[in-house]
Order: C-alpha cells, then sequence, then structure tokens
C-alpha cells in the first residue's frame, strides 16, 4: 500500500513513517521540510497519484484561534481537493479527546479541522487521542519564566506518540469507519507532576510552581474534561516508561532548552 503522510517530520508523523514502513507499506512524505507546502496545496495533486491512503498528522505551532482555523481548514481542503483528483481512496485524520466544548485556540482549529473532513466527499476516518507524553516537553517549555516554571494544573491521560502511529497505521490498512473509539495513555496524570519528573531526569533544580490558569481549555484540563470515556482504547506506554527510554537516549533537555516539536 502506498501512504502519505502530511505532517511526516513532526512528533507523530515520524512514527507514523517508521511504523508503515515496518510493515511494508510506501511511504510519501509530505511536509514543508520535505517540500511540500500545504498551505498553498501547490504540487499535491501530482505527488498523491498512486497513494491508496492519506494520514494527516499535521500541527502548527500557534495558540492563536485565527491562525489554527484558518491552517486546518486551508490544509484539509486542499489535502481533500488534491485527494480527489489523484484517486486516493481514504483520508485518515489525528484529532485530540474531549475538545468539543473548547472552540478556541489549537483546539478550535482541530474541530475545524474534523468540520471539513466529516463535510467532505472523500471517505475518511477520525481518531482523536489525548495528549502526547511529549506535551510535558512542551509546556516546560512555554512555561519557564526565569528561574522557575509556572504550570498549569491539568489531569491528562498521556499516551505515546508511536501507540497513536501504530493505531493510525492500522487504520490505514482497513476500510474508512468515520470516527472510531477514542485512545488515551494507560494512566492518569498530573502535568504538574509530569513536568516535575521531566525536570527532575533532565538534571536542572527549576521549581515547578502550580497555576490556576485562565481560560476554557486550563478550566476543562483541571476538571479531567479531556480524559476519555468508556469504550477508549488505552495504550501501554506509561509517561515514566517513555521518560526512562528518553533519558537512556540522552534525549531529555532542561526547561530552557526542550526542543521536540509538539506535533
Amino acid at each position: 500500500m502506498r501512504i502519505a503522510i502530511a505532517g511526516a517530520t513532526g512528533t507523530v508523523g515520524r512514527h507514523v513513517a517508521r511504523v508503515a514502513e515496518q510493515r511494508g507499506h510506501e511511504v510519501v512524505g509530505l511536509s514543508r521540510s520535505l517540500g511540500i507546502d500545504l498551505v498553498s496545496g501547490n504540487g499535491l495533486e501530482e505527488i498523491l497519484r498512486a497513494v491508496d491512503v492519506v494520514i494527516d498528522v499535521l500541527g502548527i505551532q500557534s495558540t492563536s484561534t485565527a491562525r489554527s482555523v484558518d491552517f486546518f481548514r486551508t490544509t484539509s481542503a486542499n489535502l481533500l481537493a488534491a485527494e480527489k483528483v489523484a484517486g486516493v481512496r481514504h483520508h485518515i485524520a489525528l484529532s485530540i479527546v474531549g475538545i468539543d466544548p473548547i472552540d478556541s485556540g489549537y483546539y478550535a482549529g482541530k474541530l475545524e479541522q474534523e468540520r471539513v473532513v466529516s463535510a467532505g466527499d472523500l471517505p475518511w476516518t477520525i481518531l482523536r487521542a489525548t495528549q502526547f507524553h511529549e506535551f510535558a516537553e512542551l509546556m516546560l517549555r512555554r512555561t519557564s519564566i526565569g528561574p522557575v516554571v509556572l504550570m498549569p494544573v491539568a489531569t491528562l491521560r498521556p499516551i505515546a506518540a508511536a501507540e497513536v502511529a501504530s493505531a493510525l497505521v492500522h487504520l490505514a490498512e482497513g476500510e474508512p469507519r468515520g470516527r472510531v473509539a477514542d485512545l488515551g495513555g494507560p494512566r492518569v496524570e498530573s502535568l504538574v507532576d509530569m513536568v516535575r519528573r521531566y525536570v527532575r531526569a533532565s538534571g536542572t533544580r527549576k521549581p515547578v510552581i502550580p497555576l490556576r490558569a485562565p481560560g476554557a481549555l486550563f478550566s476543562a484540563m483541571r476538571r479531567g474534561a479531556l480524559l476519555p470515556g468508556a469504550g477508549a482504547t488505552l495504550g501501554s506506554q506509561t509517561f515514566d516508561e517513555w521518560l526512562e527510554e528518553r533519558t537512556r537516549a540522552g534525549r531529555l533537555a532542561g526547561p530552557d532548552r526542550a526542543g521536540d516539536r509538539p506535533v
């Protein structure tokens, strides 16, 4: 099978590419770093010819509602239009668990992506997953201020990006299914505790101070509203296991250098 991956060099995209290749599929990478601009859509029809399935794991590093909505609306519409012309038979999009009441910021963009995909005339599947283990790294980088880290209070069920990738490739190997069961991690975690463990493992000593952050997103996270509900599929790798694996590989950075790509 020939699988195109939108966002092939991102946190989950590179795992999707690896898993797909391990399973014997041919991978076509779609990302700006590979010379493909999904915002303009130029050249998409040509590169998607003979592709069977597109897996969209694109992301944007922005908290702006307008920018996020515009990005996901534009890239999804461009992909779907090019896929239709190229004869792609299945479009798969990765989204986020529990985002329905949070129509702002990055999450508003993901909701718009879901709307565009589900309203299109190409057969589709949408998988919602919880935050990746890398979310702790991302939040550490964003909230490290001078000598301290001001970390929003949040309750999560983080999952390994590699496990999300495996689920996406499995879906690509089957028929379009619409919205499938949510995917979450094996254990409920406190974001503050996750970041403290990350900071400790990285060998730095910045204190991590809990903060009741304003806004609909962090209010929902405090309530546990972004946790998967009954019927969700749960992964197996815990945050501590991921952290140990990353430490052994020498891939941890301190609060001012935490640097893996968030999406």
